[in-house]
């Protein structure tokens, strides 16, 4: 039988892990791999995951394949500490690795904000993975690779990932910085173009194109905020040009 790895990487997650731990706890392996929780987080862990690593966190790429070296699973889910599993994914999942037509799945993901899940805001999300061949790039939005065809999971993953207006607006700030120094790295500048028209296309296909409309005020406030952070990017782009943080 295929057995199953979950990997997750946390950081000061004492308020959302138990959660996630229990949705998964039906794989044959769970791994935590930590960037120094200074909270209850590696607690937590221990308790429950049949690893428990730690790692000084440089990026998010690397922080996973860490985690991946480690794993013995012939599968590999990659969860965060703010989603869960639930028990119709969890039966797919245990399905579709028993019998499967490609080499990857992806899962979708709604996001909950102001008491209510997003299904006109979500992401399609490559997470279960064949373990040979599988590897994480990117910095910031990690990619993860696959060897084989990708297919796609029918039930859907659930995804705390708001936990408040200021938490969400911090969030984009943190990846701002991260995007800026990756297109800083590769020599590229900010324009009128990018803190103009890329902020406000960002809104339109947010709100607009993928149907964030319908989710009210919730989606109008992830649409704005969206593109708040794609307009920070550039701007801290700019002030890296300038030699200011």
């Amino acid at each position: 039988m295929p057995k199953l790895t979950v990997i997750i990487p946390t950081f000061n997650e004492e308020a959302y892990l138990e959660d996630a731990l229990f949705s998964v706890a039906f794989a044959d392996e769970i791994i935590v791999v930590d960037s120094y929780s200074t909270d209850k987080t590696p607690e937590i862990a221990k308790k429950y995951a049949t690893k428990f690593l730690q790692r000084a966190f440089d990026n998010f790429s690397n922080q996973k394949n860490f985690a991946l070296k480690e794993a013995t699973g012939d599968w590999i889910l990659f969860i965060d500490a703010d989603e869960r599993v639930t028990h119709s994914l969890e039966a797919e999942i245990l399905e579709t690795i028993q019998k499967p037509k490609h080499g990857g799945y992806k899962i979708n993901f709604p996001h909950f904000y102001m008491n209510r899940f997003l299904y006109h805001h979500s992401d399609d999300v490559l997470r279960l993975v064949k373990r040979e061949g599988a590897k994480f790039t990117g910095s910031v939005h990690e990619k993860l690779h696959c060897t084989g065809s990708i297919g796609k999971l029918k039930n859907k993953m659930l995804h705390f990932t708001y936990k408040g207006l200021d938490n969400y607006i911090q969030k984009k700030e943190s990846y701002a910085w991260f995007q800026a120094q990756q297109q800083f790295d590769k020599g590229k500048k900010a324009t009128w173009f990018h803190l103009l028209i890329k902020p406000t296309y960002r809104f339109f296909r947010s709100f607009v194109l993928k149907g964030g409309f319908r989710d009210g005020v919730p989606g109008l406030t992830v649409a704005a905020v969206n593109a708040y952070g794609v307009f920070e990017r550039y701007v801290k782009l700019m002030l890296l040009r300038k030699g200011i943080q």
